[in-house]
């Protein structure tokens, strides 16, 4: 004897960008839905677009209007919409008007009227525009209450009869009356649309507060009205998911050789790098090197920005020597540019995720985390850590490389790294600063966490240079780097008093260090340009600090004995 076998559900699409996984798959076939909200939250044109993606020959449609908006106005604003298709109507989708019924004030004669209007056309698909309207026109509010719960329940039992998809689309109803009403007792699906301004930043959202049959995605989640119709942005678009074993977790290079050094040979396949700095401090070119490195490797990647135009990011780039323009051409970058002030996370994220999928990208930027919460409405700035978690962990658990930038203060007296509490989201951490020397404003970074792995300790001075950023030497020469205040150590100091600058004395402690250096090896340790280079190694030369041997056309450079004897 075979095993009886289950009714599996047809699930239609919402013909909504993403509903469909809010939904938990779509809208189940046969299945009576309440979609309720204020005026303007979107109802109407919810409704539509179901109604547009499924009418055909086979699954006619109709649309019950009472005592809203008259129908003709109704088309004429809902033609507007990219989804409506003007062939449809009166073929496969009929309109219905019951407002002289629903005007004699009987909710008898209302169902009567639906009930012949369905027995003759056999739709698949029923929407009434709006219920509230409909039951609120019928008679005083006594009336109306005992005649309702008989109205409900027949209108149930003869939208089964019919099996059809039906829509009843309500205004606002609060908690209480939700509980004490029987039509969302006998409903299949409740989704609840909510709109609300903050400063000047409309917020639309969806929630399925029921849905039988179906595992829908709970929470509030993004909606947006656009020429298209709705668009729907789910809060959790990927679920996170841990790294298939086959992702390789081997050291990647960052673009700048010197910062890998520092890492400990560059950054693990799958990491978040965290770059903070002050403004100019260079953060937006290294992730361009980082952004470059992997490109010239054959690893697609994505760059979201939010403070700079994407002519204004590649021209940037192009400045340094980057052909990013080339790398979009051969489909290898996407850039998401993206600034208005009242994105939602929802929708970041989204667009994040499908360019990720749309280039295969295994890098990704994001610069900068600062701009990114400036973008975001206030409603959604108290979500921004947990977001910023969702988008990190779903990326990076797919074996992508993030590096994000953040603009920070200079607070000399502590170590700050964000505005915001993000660093335990990331794997490494650089920190980019300022100090005075000499009248001038250098720069240096540390790496002050590499999770996983051991890291270099050493505060290193930094260039941005014409092909990029440029690692120096160690700053061993002083103390108080970090402070803001550094002062040259002890024994350095009778290098000064000779007449050593602290240019000089860099270049010469490294000279001392390292034995024998040509000019370009001390260009690319110092960081320094190499007319600022010339000009302290003449200088030295002729206090006798530093000799110079020629071989093969190139300057080579020691200390000299008399200054290596200090």
């Amino acid at each position: 004897m075979s095993e009886p076998r289950k009714v599996a559900l047809n699930l239609l699409p919402s013909g909504i960008m993403e509903l469909d996984a809010i939904l938990g798959g779509g809208w189940p076939e046969y299945s009576f839905n309440l979609v309720i909200g204020e005026p303007g939250s979107g109802k109407t044109t919810l409704a539509h677009q179901f109604m547009f993606a499924n009418a055909s020959a086979e699954r006619q449609a109709v649309y019950f209007t009472v005592l809203g908006e008259p129908t003709i106005k109704m088309l004429r604003y809902q033609q507007q919409f990219s989804f409506f298709d003007l062939q449809k109507v009166n073929s496969v989708i009929h309109f219905v008007n019951l407002s002289d019924e629903a005007l004699t004030k009987d909710l008898g004669q209302v169902l009567d009227a639906m009930v012949a209007k369905v027995d003759d056309l056999s739709p698949r698909i029923v929407i009434i525009d709006s219920f509230r309207t409909l039951v609120r026109a019928t008679g005083d509010a006594g009336r109306a209450t005992m005649e309702l719960p008989d109205f409900v329940q027949r209108l149930a039992v003869k939208l089964t009869s019919w099996q059809a998809t039906t829509f009843l689309l309500l205004g606002e109803y609060p908690p209480t009356e939700m509980r004490e009403d029987s039509v969302f007792t006998m409903a299949d699906g409740l989704i609840a649309l909510t709109q609300r301004v903050e400063r000047n930043s409309m917020v639309r959202q969806v929630q399925v507060l029921k849905m039988r049959g179906n595992a829908p995605q709970p929470g509030l989640h993004t909606v947006r009205i656009s020429d298209e119709g709705l668009k729907a942005f789910p809060w959790m678009n990927k679920p996170i998911e841990e790294a298939p074993g086959e992702v390789s977790r081997e050291l990647i290079s960052t673009g700048v050789s010197g910062l890998d050094e520092m890492l400990g040979g560059g950054t693990l396949r799958g990491n978040a790098v965290l770059i903070a700095g002050p403004v100019g401090s260079g953060k937006t070119t290294l992730a361009v090197q980082f952004l470059n490195e992997g490109l010239e490797a054959g690893e697609p990647a994505v760059a979201v920005i939010f403070e700079e135009t994407t002519p204004k990011y590649l021209d940037q780039a192009k400045a340094f020597g980057f052909d990013l323009d080339n790398m979009i051409r051969k489909g290898l970058l996407e850039i998401v540019h993206i600034r208005p002030l009242d994105l939602s996370m929802d929708e970041t994220l989204y667009a994040i995720q499908a360019a990720v999928d749309r280039v295969g990208a295994r890098r990704v930027v994001l610069d900068s985390v600062s701009g990114l919460e400036a973008a975001l409405a206030p409603a959604f700035k108290e979500d921004f850590l947990e977001s910023l978690y969702r988008l990190l962990g779903a990326l990076t658990g797919s074996g992508i490389t993030i590096l994000m930038t953040v603009e920070v203060l200079e607070p000399y007296n502590e170590m700050r790294f964000s505005p915001h509490t993000i660093s335990f989201l990331t794997h490494d951490i650089v920190l980019q600063r300022y100090f005075e020397i000499e009248g001038q404003l250098r720069s240096f970074m540390t790496v002050v966490k590499s999770r996983a792995r051991r890291h270099s300790p050493d505060l290193r001075a930094y260039e941005v240079t014409r092909t990029g950023i440029v690692v120096g030497e160690r700053l061993t020469q002083y103390s108080g780097v970090i402070s803001g205040t550094p002062r040259l150590r002890d024994g350095v100091t009778e290098l000064a008093q000779a007449g050593l600058n602290d240019r000089d004395v860099l270049i010469y402690l490294m000279l001392r260090d390292h034995g024998e250096l040509p000019a370009a090896a001390l260009e690319e340790r110092t960081a320094l340009t190499r007319r600022a280079l010339d000009e302290s190694l003449d200088r030295m030369a002729g206090m006798k600090r530093v000799t110079v041997a020629e071989r093969g056309g190139e300057r080579y450079y020691r200390v000299a004995p008399r200054g290596r004897e200090e």
